[in-house]
């Protein structure tokens, strides 16, 4: 299954609103983090709240939140509302049929593929996720050497400017 941007984006805001928790997140915000423009990221915003997954408050103290927790949101849920938005699908029915009418085939595997989805909810993405960022701490000794062993044979700016000239003359 190959999921569009949108739907990839969409996950990476919702995990990134899991992780601020009650917290309202400014659009702009959102946009700057996830690297996206702040017109693409209105439109996901838009999309997701829809679905009801999120909600979004205008106004100078609005942003984003989710509207529900974290935990009651399944990633199978967020993909079978953006892939498939006209489907109206509902927590209960998001592994349900979706949309190949007289397909019987495809409509089991993309059930099969959300299915597996539902296994996972926004927090448990948003918990992996800041999970995943190393901390300085964790490096072994060895690593830390060699980073620094790394850094120490970085030529500098005159030296590099010395060594081309120097290869310019023996030509």
């Amino acid at each position: 299954m190959h999921l569009n941007k949108t739907t990839t984006h969409a996950i990476r805001l919702l995990v990134a609103c899991a992780q601020a928790e009650a917290d309202m997140v400014k659009v702009a915000d959102l946009a700057t983090t996830l690297d996206l423009t702040q017109q693409n990221t209105f439109k996901i915003v838009h999309l997701l709240s829809r679905a009801g997954l999120v909600s979004a408050m205008r106004g100078r103290n609005g942003g984003v939140a989710l509207a529900r927790a974290a935990t009651d949101i399944r990633v199978g849920e967020v993909v079978a509302a953006m892939e498939y938005p006209e489907a109206k699908l509902s927590p209960s029915t998001a592994d349900k049929t979706i949309h190949a009418q007289n397909v019987p085939l495809i409509n089991e595997a993309v059930s099969a593929f959300l299915e597996v989805l539902n296994q996972n909810s926004i927090a448990d993405l948003a918990a992996a996720n800041s999970s995943k960022k190393p901390k300085r701490s964790d490096k072994t000794p060895a690593a830390r050497k060699r980073a620094s062993t790394l850094q120490a044979y970085q030529p500098s700016k005159a030296e590099k400017a010395s060594s081309m000239s120097r290869g310019q003359l023996s030509k």
